[in-house]
């Protein structure tokens, strides 16, 4: 008997949401063990447990706490929308993530950054973009690593937040040297000059852009990147990540 096209969607749809239910059986929360919750990997105690910054608080931008302003001086975005400071248990997943290939993280992450954008969102509708872009990293270490944990963290967050996503607009020239312990000043000194924006493949230059990476410290990739996005003609950048290092 043929399988009509409307009968063969909805036989998917009731697979997918079958198997679906049957991962939330399988499934163990990642921090305490617990049958989990819709997150796939953690229960919905722990999902309220984590350590998430108050969007209501700072009415959705972290810039508009001054203590985040005076450890990111000379920034060049408008906007910071981060998920936690870097703690735990974020940093661990963002280890387990880089260096382990714990995919699963990744769509996690994802999905807790798309609800943290929404709530901002609900609260300012003036900061809706129109288009998402990762953090790039160079081919070299691409090949070493096999992936870009922002380009994994920004291609579920378009899928969530319904924005379209461009994983060719920025490019990386070259391979820099960790950033790790140098100061912002040497940061930004080291970073200028390293990305390209492309916009050929535009009808017309987006005015709001979210630029996704996994942890901001000094500002100053976010700042480079949105110099350039801005000389390019982009009129505002948000920076959408998923940990804030803040000074001990």
């Amino acid at each position: 008997m043929e399988l009509h096209a409307s009968n063969y969607s909805h036989f998917v749809k009731g697979i997918t949401k079958y198997y679906h239910q049957l991962l939330l059986k399988l499934s163990s929360c990642d921090l305490c063990g617990e049958p989990c919750s819709d997150y796939l990997l953690l229960c919905q105690s722990c999902v309220d447990d984590l350590p998430l910054f108050d969007v209501g608080i700072i009415n959705g931008d972290l810039l508009n706490w001054p203590a985040v302003n005076k450890i990111l001086p000379k920034i060049k975005f408008d906007h910071l929308i981060c998920l936690s400071p870097y703690t735990t248990p974020f940093s661990d997943w963002l280890s387990q993530l880089k260096y382990h290939g714990r995919f699963e993280i990744a769509q996690l992450m994802a999905l807790l950054l798309s609800k943290q954008y929404q709530q901002t969102i609900s609260k300012n509708k003036s900061n809706k973009a129109n288009l998402i872009i990762a953090v790039p990293i160079h081919i070299t270490k691409w090949q070493q690593r096999g992936f870009n944990q922002a380009h994994l963290l920004a291609k579920v967050v378009a899928q969530h937040i319904n924005i379209p996503y461009d994983e060719k607009m920025l490019t990386r020239r070259k391979a820099s040297k960790s950033q790790v312990g140098q100061s912002g000043k040497l940061r930004r000194k080291n970073l200028r000059g390293l990305f390209d924006v492309n916009l050929s493949s535009k009808k017309h230059t987006p005015e709001h852009v979210i630029l996704i990476d996994d942890v901001v410290t000094t500002g100053a990739t976010a700042s480079e990147i949105s110099r350039c996005l801005k000389l390019a003609g982009v009129k505002k950048v948000t920076v959408l990540a998923l940990c804030l290092s803040l000074p001990c």
